[in-house]
């Protein structure tokens, strides 16, 4: 029979390192607390002319990287979400989220898009994010990025360049974009095929082409931020003077452009070196159009999301965390007569907030006291109870300290294990 694997560039996270993103999600979860951000739930699967409309005709992730399907029923043309924040803009339009005013939210959870997996990018991956809806300040721009700033600060990662840069209003893009066109179509025999597919659906993207023939010509190119007004380069001063005040550092990338088409004014990336090719570990910007794209009313917007396998690749090549869960106790059964008495035990153990595993059957049994300790050991528990027959006849049971050379071995009788329980606790 032919042996079943995951879907290439679709991966299983397991122990210990499934730990470590559990780490992760708590490390975000009390970061969002801390900024007063709250929590947003998408489906996985939408219609496809949410992605089509919010992200845009010819960028790559609509032309070439989502997962669409039919739905048999219907007939109706599906998608896996290759990103969160259209799917975040139509739930607030269809349950009119922001009736009371502007709301801040964040997601986690998988995307999926079809590209080539490689280190850092898979085609099933974890986004986190954050968005913040209904606000049109520079201020709210600043203070994502501080939110993103205080999360590497929080996890460790001190080498995370910020990048910013202003795309300006549609109307500024618009001469830029005439410009520029006019500018490559000069030196159209040098693009690449990409660029030259580009040149006139989607010419603001060729500035962020990879390819190394073309970095002289986008270097050359007319620079968007000569064609920003009065209100927006005040939006993009105001936006850097407060990061400056709060010592964030950053660079002016006048060729920083995302790759979706929803974009106004800020976008920002923080990048590192670390991960070859795939640099951007997070990313964002102002997106005060989409919601009108999207059938709503005019709704200033601006968010960041963060590729969770790419921070984690980091975390990992600093040393992977300590973060793997404390085991209180390991309970060792001698007896299998003794199970029903001993799972009251630890159930009574567990109500009182401490963590606890039981050996159990194997194929081979329960398996000698020896075994047993070995186990307890290799669980990392800081504590064996024992219930051996000699214990349980007594009514007792043997608490040995595994972590603590401090702690001398004792044997209490059952009923004061509820006293022990407590007093273990306290001193946590």
């Amino acid at each position: 029979m032919e042996k079943l694997t995951a879907v290439k560039g679709m991966n299983d996270v397991l122990p210990p390192h499934s730990a470590t993103l559990e780490w992760f999600e708590a490390s975000i979860r009390t970061l969002m607390r801390q900024y007063a951000y709250r929590n947003i739930r998408t489906p996985i699967v939408e219609r496809t002319p949410l992605f089509i409309r919010g992200l845009g005709e010819v960028t790559d992730i609509v032309e070439k990287e989502m997962y669409c399907f039919e739905d048999r029923l219907n007939g109706d043309s599906l998608t896996l979400r290759p990103e969160a924040t259209a799917g975040v803009v139509r739930a607030a339009i269809e349950h009119n989220l922001l009736y009371d005013g502007g709301k801040r939210l964040y997601y986690m959870g998988p995307m999926f898009r079809h590209e080539r997996p490689q280190k850092g990018r898979y085609r099933q991956f974890d986004q986190i994010g954050a968005e913040a809806l209904g606000f049109s300040g520079p201020e709210v721009d600043a203070e994502l990025i501080l939110m993103a700033s205080a999360l590497w600060k929080k996890i460790g990662l001190m080498d995370v360049q910020l990048e910013l840069n202003s795309l300006g209003q549609p109307a500024e893009r618009l001469e830029h974009r005439k410009a520029l066109i006019a500018y490559l179509e000069q030196h159209e025999d040098k693009l690449d095929e990409d660029a030259k597919r580009r040149l006139y659906s989607n010419p603001l993207r060729i500035l962020d082409t990879k390819n190394p023939q073309l970095q002289d010509i986008v270097n050359a190119a007319p620079r968007l931020m000569d064609f920003l007004g009065a209100d927006s380069l005040m939006h993009f001063n105001t936006l850097t003077s407060i990061l400056e005040t709060n010592g964030i550092a950053f660079t002016v990338n006048p060729r920083l452009v995302r790759g979706m088409d929803y974009y106004n004014l800020t976008v920002f990336e923080f990048t590192t070196n670390r991960l070859g090719s795939q640099g951007t570990v997070c990313a964002g910007g102002r997106y005060d159009y989409l919601f009108e794209q999207l059938g709503g009313k005019p709704t200033p917007a601006v968010g960041w999301a963060l590729g969770v396998d790419r921070v984690l690749e980091l975390v990992k090549s600093d040393g992977e965390r300590a973060v793997e869960p404390v085991l209180d106790v390991f309970v060792i059964v001698t007896e299998a007569t003794a199970f029903p008495f001993v799972m009251k035990q630890i159930a009574m153990l567990r109500d009182l907030g401490l963590s606890v595993q039981m050996h159990a059957h194997s194929a081979t049994g329960l398996g000698s006291m020896k075994s047993q300790f070995k186990r307890a050991d290799s669980s990392g528990a800081r504590f064996v109870l024992v219930f051996a027959a000699d214990e349980m006849a007594a009514e007792q049971v043997t608490i040995k300290p595994m972590r603590d050379a401090s702690l001398a071995q004792q044997t209490v009788p059952v009923q004061h294990l509820p006293i022990w329980a407590r007093t273990l606790q306290s001193h946590d």
